[in-house]
């Protein structure tokens, strides 16, 4: 591979990771395995350790999680930063992970270590002053947070106050769902006609970020706590053996199973103990994590831009069972993603019964080689997502049929168009879609229409009643009081929100429209870069390539959906039913055109509220500080960023400078206008 070609897949990669962490991380809904996005990180991280000139500081491999979101969350500055870990596949990657101990502190092993089950679940951060909870936070990116410290308080496990602690002290934790819980949980939903989550870990994240805590309270989310951030020199501990005991003492439940080992070898024979018992505990567990004890050497090691150079995850394989594969069917999502899926001959797996599984697209079936009538094995990869992990070719009869992937839509015929591996249909009256895209399409984050929940929309399309977005604004009371449970009182409100949508701007409704790779991020900066959206339509690839955070497959996607004769009639019985096309955030300005900001640290107001004020006058607002930046904006409590641009000369403004550059810029455009 050449380093344009490099470049080209690392940039493929890293988009592709970006997704499937907001995904995973922010919507709480994964599209892929664990297994499969660990392959994308491990070829991005193995071209960029290649092409050491490819990294940049916004890389997957270089961030935490998927970076913060705009939310109604109020954002939490964390005093010291929260890392991610590194992962071990094989005992061989693990000795890998002690030799570069040795290389790294100069001194010969065996070393002794901590060895404590990875729960699958959510990282939170707890902070304390005087002994009382002051506030609780999710990790976000590492730096920055929010805060959710109401519905921790609704988890027992999360003690309010403490005696004798430092000052000021940080707790990390990690927040699950019993796996008990879990399946109780599903099926209340599935009873209630929801959707269930796709496992514990997403199950837990959503339930702490309700915006209710009397929902959270229903969950029945349990914590247990493995870490100190801000405080820990104060607790007197020397060993990650003795924080663990310091945290129990002080009424923090701590992983019961966690051990001391000492050498690879003892790494091994207490991987091997907790992974035969993985299904006893009470908890989803996708392998064992690692520290080396002595907490001084943790110091000297420091960390990565992501992970602690002295801890490890050594990850649990997939408990495999063998299958064979009944038939294969094609289902089309919201976005019109075409799946193929395997029905299968049921098998145990895991402690529950798998029958189908995801085959995930074309590329992945040609690599698998798969035929209908074939043996497989199956895994749960990160032990609760079913996936085929190879095709039992040996035991194949002469009776098994050849898979061919369709042309055109199993649901509505449209011709299907291949984005990448991903083979879609751009049809948004596909039936299949339906449902989907209109739920969607009234969701908080889009048009936010209140009051029309899943059972509504179920029973509109069953009545025919609306067959895309543009028929909620055909509705009338009339057709709203037939349906089950809806009286006049419910119509009402219900036809004032879908008449307050049409007025939402075109931020909103670009992401409504469920573009694929436009999520809120780039729809808002698509709108202010456009303005109307008969000018985004007007944009060739060219123009849409300009745009920040677009790439040719992106600006080729845009473009090609917004293009497709079903779109465009979409778009043209939204405009007759009046709804906006124009963007509420259009610059106001050119003021700070072509500047780059970074915030950090606590400021008088929320970060995202800073953020849109700078956007709105042309500047660009960037999560990492670089070359390119060109001022830092620094509040209270500024940590690693403020250091860095003072390591490159980067000017550092308070929130008083910042107001007085704009000032400035702004007094600066007057002038020249006033001369003109």
């Amino acid at each position: 591979m050449t380093r344009e070609e490099a470049k080209k897949r690392v940039l493929e990669l890293r988009q592709a990771i970006r997704y499937h962490n907001y995904r995973y991380y922010v919507l709480d809904d994964p599209e892929i395995s664990d297994a499969e996005y660990d392959a994308l990180m491990r070829e991005l991280k193995a071209l960029e350790a290649r092409y050491p000139d490819l990294v940049t500081p916004d890389s997957p491999t270089q961030v935490v999680g998927a970076g913060m979101i705009e939310s109604s969350f109020r954002e939490i500055q964390h005093p010291t930063p929260l890392y991610s870990l590194d992962n071990a596949f094989n005992l061989e990657e693990v000795r890998e992970f002690e030799a570069r101990l040795e290389r790294a502190l100069g001194r010969p092993g065996p070393f002794e270590y901590t060895v404590e089950y990875k729960i699958d679940g959510l990282s939170v951060n707890l902070y304390y002053e005087e002994g009382f909870l002051v506030w609780g936070a999710t990790r976000g990116n590492g730096r920055t947070g929010e805060e959710v410290t109401q519905n921790l308080l609704t988890i027992p496990d999360v003690p309010r106050r403490l005696e004798g602690a430092p000052a000021r002290l940080e707790v990390r934790g990690e927040v699950y769902m019993p796996r008990d819980t879990f399946l109780k949980l599903n099926q209340a939903r599935e009873e209630a006609g929801l959707p269930p989550f796709k496992n514990p870990r997403n199950a837990a994240a959503g339930s702490l970020r309700q915006q209710d805590p009397r929902v959270t309270a229903t969950r029945g989310l349990r914590a247990y706590f493995y870490g100190i951030g801000l405080g820990l020199q104060e607790t007197g501990v020397e060993t990650q053996a003795e924080l663990l005991d310091y945290l129990k003492r002080a009424g923090f439940p701590v992983e019961p199973h966690a051990r001391v080992v000492r050498g690879v070898e003892g790494i091994e024979t207490a991987y091997q103990a907790f992974l035969a018992q993985r299904h006893t505990v009470p908890f989803e567990a996708d392998g064992v994590v690692v520290k080396l004890n002595n907490l001084a050497w943790q110091d000297e090691l420091g960390y990565t831009a992501k992970s602690p150079r002295w801890a490890v995850a050594y990850k649990f394989p997939a408990e495999e069972k063998k299958t064979r594969v009944l038939e294969v069917i094609f289902q089309v999502g919201r976005t019109g993603r075409v799946t193929p899926v395997a029905v299968l001959e049921p098998v145990l797996l895991d402690g529950t019964t798998v029958s189908r599984v995801s085959l995930h697209n074309e590329a992945y079936l040609e690599e698998l080689g798969l035929m209908l009538g074939d043996w497989v094995l199956v895994h749960k990869a990160g032990g609760i997502i079913p996936e085929v992990l190879r095709v039992l070719k040996e035991e194949r009869t002469g009776t098994e049929r050849p898979l061919v992937f369709p042309d055109a839509c199993p649901a509505c015929g449209h011709a299907l168009v291949l984005e990448g591996k991903i083979h879609r249909c751009p049809n948004p009256l596909c039936p299949a879609q339906a449902f989907e895209r209109i739920r969607h399409y009234a969701s908080r984050r889009a048009m936010d229409i209140q009051g029309l929940g899943e059972r509504h929309i179920e029973q509109m399309l069953e009545k025919g009643l609306i067959r895309t977005p543009a028929d909620l604004y055909r509705l009338t009371k009339a057709d709203l009081v037939s349906l089950e449970r809806f009286g006049e009182k419910s119509a009402e409100n219900l036809l004032a929100q879908i008449e307050a949508s049409k007025t939402r701007g075109l931020e909103r409704l670009l992401f409504a429209l469920g573009i694929p790779q436009v999520g809120e991020a780039l729809a808002r900066t698509l709108a202010r870069r456009f303005g109307t959206l008969d000018r985004l339509l007007e944009a060739t690839p060219e123009e849409l390539l300009e745009v920040e955070d677009v790439g040719e497959l992106t600006a080729r996607r845009i473009h090609e959906t917004l293009h497709d004769p079903a779109m465009l009639e979409l778009i043209e019985q939204l405009r007759a039913a009046g709804v906006s096309f124009e963007a509420k955030e259009r610059p106001r300005s050119d003021a700070l055109a072509g500047l780059t900001f970074v915030l950090t640290g606590e400021l008088s107001r929320p970060r995202a509220e800073v953020k849109r004020r700078l956007e709105a006058l042309g500047a660009k607002v960037a999560s990492a500080v670089s070359k390119k930046t060109s001022y830092v904006v620094a509040g209270a409590g500024a940590g690693s960023k403020l250091q860095k641009a003072r390591e490159l000369g980067i000017p550092v403004l308070d929130e008083a400078g910042l107001e007085a550059l704009i000032q400035q810029r702004l007094g600066q455009m007057s002038q020249a206008g006033a001369l003109e």
